[in-house]
């Protein structure tokens, strides 16, 4: 059969035949290879040889790699002997099963039998053409025909199969194969397979034929395979897969056998491609049976110290409920896991299953079978090269010769997990010991990278553009100490710091740590959407801290910290004659500008039963700080923090998690006042709390609590500019919070795991509030014009003698100013001031509300938060903000 010329790819345009694979052999065609080639005729049949005879020669043509003789010797025939036409088809049959040859002909000349074959081609190379969905790497090992080796029709049609049935396994059960072969010369071929892939089978249509106690989408909702349909667009569980088919049969099972049908099964599972192949029709047929209740429950316990009183404790089922196989296995899971508490680390729990069909109960007996209390006969570690093994053993909560005990066991596979300097969902293996009363508790570690090494540039919608440069090794040498060192740049903030913790201080469970660093903060306020700086804070020192555990959840810390914080406002812009005008910076940052010492002492009482302290799923976190400053320095107050978070798993592998954090401080100075004698808020700026974002998301930086803002006065209307783009903000924080959220993050597949995907929604609550009103300029400080309206007000740049200018209009050389006002042709110099109004806002507990989805990702370039949130309850002043991002920095 011949069909169009293909090119030989990398050897340029050549004169050649081209043949499809299943050319015709011995009258027979190879199919796989004749999807739409015209068909050839048939080569002539040779002449019949006699019906026998005797050989007197064998001869060989055609052959050009194999030698004659090697070619007769996988025969019978040779010379003298005699032949029948039983011996020249059973020739044929033998040179044919060689797979060496294309075609073979046996002719008769008086006794000569010529042997003519065609040997099959040598393949040059093998091409993939129209493979997309499938990677070429991934298609080659399921390729058993290679270059130089001789081509046989039966490896290329074994090669089809596969190809096709890797294309089925990825839900395209319409996908097909065509290989092809590309005639060389020296009789060489390319072997060219042309796949269409087609589209990924659907699932159309999933039909349940008997159900008469439960609706087919009450069915339906419980299996993993979904029917097609638009909304499921990005989903993959619509796609046919045969496995998934037996995994939905024994869903249903579990489903029938929770609702209390034990007689129910799947009586046949029917996958139908339809005939455009494209899509297929599953058809259940399922026989419900009765429904049945439990029965007579008893418990019969064979081990000491674990009789049936205790066990009856354990088990919740009653007599009448409707029959619960998950019950069932939960109790038995539960017996387990408390005899296991009690030393049994063998113990057999079989449920004896008594049905009566009659009055359709199904009695059962938890049978607990006679065991050794067991002992833990070594704890073997495996797999770590770079961690000590006193690292992973100090986490054990059992010890060689201790009793066995299942939540210990538990509780050390936690605190293994929770140093993140192994694979994640790590389990300590048990293993029967030298004798039935030991057990061996195994542990195959597999670690990875501890060392971080972050070179980032990036864009925050908090700081704009960042520069972040950082070490950090969690696992120093090994012993599990943290050493980190960073350098952080932005547009509002910058800081070199140094930290190191050492967990277990002369191998004893004592923390200790410390931290130097050196930190500069610009503040800053809105007028619109334009940033503005306004008092920079520079903070230097250093700080250390030593932690105990006070029992296996219980933890104590204390620390002391020392930093020296100035706090400046920009002089050309804030001050007049030298000093802070309030009229330009507001009084409130002016009584913050300073130096001052800090040196505080503080200690935290921490809770922590979690099963993971990096990302946990389940279990308590509480906690309680103070912080006392006044050991010296020059800052004096108490400042208290609690927080509590609780985390659990929902709806499979849901993790939903609620947490709350609240905080006072108190001042412990006298109360001051300004140069007016104007009472100050006792508590510094710098001290206070301050919520927004990223605490509070749906809300801008700093953007919930009291702050004061500024509206300008627009002579031309004779009210304030309340357009948002004209207002000047500046926060002020408070000396007392709350905050409490909830978030439910959304499970995804591996490959997204993998990329460190992990969306979320929340539910974000919270508020600051508490510092005393500050002095605020209105519009009566401002002279009134003749018009009756407030004008702009002047305040004076006095001279170096301390007296008052005059500036010329069209000259402006500057003169003493007379007694009374200025000559007729100058004015007062100074900076004007056009006439505006504080206001006082957002200083109230009233909680303030958002909801909205976020992802984290761990990307290559750094971690990246997104967030979309909306604020649905808020106060007067607040600023909120819809959508924020952070690339390149920690957060």
């Amino acid at each position: 059969m011949g069909v169009k010329a293909k090119n030989n790819i990398g050897f340029g345009s050549r004169n050649m035949a081209v043949l499809l694979v299943g050319t015709m052999l011995a009258g027979q065609a190879f199919p796989a290879f004749a999807q739409t080639a015209p068909a050839v005729p048939a080569p002539a049949p040779a002449p019949a040889p006699p019906v026998s005879g005797t050989i007197r020669a064998v001869n060989v043509v055609g052959s050009q790699r194999l030698e004659p003789d090697t070619v007769r010797s996988y025969t019978a025939l040779r010379p003298g002997g005699a032949y029948t036409r039983e011996n020249i088809d059973q020739a044929l049959k033998d040179l044919f099963a060689t797979e060496l040859f294309a075609d073979v002909q046996i002719r008769d000349d008086a006794g000569v039998l010529t042997i003519e074959v065609r040997e099959n081609p040598v393949i040059n190379r093998i091409i993939l053409e129209g493979n997309k969905r499938i990677k070429e790497d991934k298609i080659r090992p399921e390729i058993r025909l290679a270059p130089r080796q001789i081509f046989t029709r039966s490896k290329a049609r074994a090669d089809v199969a596969r190809i096709i049935e890797l294309y089925r396994r990825q839900g395209r059960f319409a996908a097909t194969v065509e290989p092809k072969m590309v005639q060389l010369d020296q009789n060489r071929v390319d072997i060219v397979f042309e796949v269409n892939e087609g589209p990924r089978s659907k699932v159309r249509q999933i039909n349940i034929l008997g159900n008469e106690k439960f609706s087919d989408g009450d069915l339906r909702s419980q299996m993993a395979t979904k029917q097609s349909r638009l909304f499921r667009i990005f989903s993959s569980r619509d796609s046919y897969d045969p496995d998934r088919l037996a995994y939905d049969q024994q869903k249903l099972r579990q489903f029938y056998l929770t609702e209390g049908y034990a007689d129910f099964r799947v009586i046949s599972a029917v996958a139908e491609l339809t005939p455009d192949k494209r899509d297929f029709i599953i058809t259940y047929v399922v026989e419900e049976g009765e429904r049945y209740k439990f029965g007579d429950v008893a418990v019969e316990s064979e081990l000491r110290d674990f009789d049936n009183n205790t066990v009856n404790r354990l088990v919740t089922i009653k007599k009448g409920d409707w029959y619960n196989a998950k019950r069932v296995e939960d109790t038995v899971d539960g017996i387990t896991e408390t005899a296991g508490l009690f030393g049994y680390a063998f113990a057999d729990v079989s449920p004896n299953f008594r049905r009566s069909a009659e009055d359709k109960t199904m009695s059962l007996t938890f049978r607990v079978a006679n065991a050794p209390r067991v002992y833990v006969e070594r704890v073997d570690i495996n797999g770590n090269t770079q961690t000590q093994d006193k690292v992973i053993r100090r986490e054990f909560r059992l010890a060689e010769g201790d009793a066995f005990n299942s939540f210990q066991v538990k509780r050390s596979q936690d605190r293994i997990n929770s140093l993140g300097f192994f694979q994640e969902n790590l389990e300590i293996e048990q293993k029967p010991g030298s004798g039935p009363d030991k057990i061996i508790l195994e542990t195959n570690v597999q670690e990875k990278s501890t060392g971080e090494l972050q070179l980032s540039a990036g864009f925050s919608s908090l700081e704009r553009f960042i520069i972040n440069a950082s070490i950090t090794q969690r696992n120093f040498r090994g012993k599990g100490q943290l050493l980190r060192t960073s350098i952080n740049y932005s547009s509002y903030s910058k800081s070199v710091e140094l930290g190191f913790t050492e967990p277990y201080l002369f191998d004893r469970n004592i923390a200790l740590g410390g931290d130097i660093f050196r930190r500069d903060y610009n503040s800053f306020n809105y007028l619109g959407s334009e940033r503005n700086t306004t008092y920079q804070q520079v903070s230097t020192g250093f700080s250390i801290r030593a932690g105990v555990p006070l029992t296996e959840f219980w933890q104590a810390q204390i620390r002391y910290q020392l930093v020296h914080d100035d706090v400046t406002l920009n002089k050309n812009t804030f001050f007049n004659n030298g000093v802070c005008e309030p009229l330009l910076a507001g009084r409130y940052l002016c009584d913050a500008i300073g130096t001052r010492l800090t040196s505080s002492l503080g200690y935290t009482l921490a809770f922590d039963n979690t099963n993971n302290r990096l990302r946990p799923s389940a279990g308590n976190r509480l906690s309680i700080s103070q912080d006392f400053a006044g050991l010296g320095g020059d800052v004096k107050y108490l400042r208290t923090v609690a927080n509590a978070s609780k985390y659990w798993k929902v709806f499979g592998n849901f993790i939903f998690s609620l947490s709350l954090e609240g905080g006072h401080i108190m001042s412990l100075e006298n109360q001051r006042v300004d140069a007016l004698g104007n009472l100050i808020e006792k508590v510094r700026l710098t001290d206070r709390f301050f919520l927004g974002e990223p605490q509070i998301r749906g809300f801008d930086i700093r953007g919930v609590g009291p702050r004061v803002q500024r509206l300008q006065y627009d002579s031309t209307t004779g009210e304030l500019n309340v357009q948002r783009n004209s207002i000047v903000d500046d926060a002020l924080g408070g000396r007392t919070y709350y905050m409490g959220r909830a978030e439910l993050e959304i499970p995804l597949g591996s490959g997204a795991r993998e990329m460190g995907l992990r969306p979320s929604i929340f539910v974000d609550v919270g508020s600051v509030w508490g510092v005393r009103k500050p002095k605020l300029t209105t519009l009566a400080d401002f002279p009134v014009g003749s018009d009756g309206k407030p004008t702009s007000l002047t305040i004076p740049i006095l001279d170096s003698n301390g007296g008052q200018q005059c500036v010329n209009s069209t000259t402006g050389a500057l003169t003493p100013k007379p007694t009374g006002a200025c000559a007729d042709g100058t004015t007062l110099y100074g900076n004007t001031i056009a006439p505006f109004e504080e206001q006082f806002l957002g200083n109230s507990p009233k909680p303030r509300v958002s909801v909205g989805f976020g992802v984290n990702w761990n990307s290559p370039f750094g971690p990246f938060r997104i967030d979309i949130a909306r604020a649905l309850i808020k106060e007067r002043g607040d600023d909120t903000k819809l959508f924020t991002f952070n690339v390149g920095t920690q957060f």
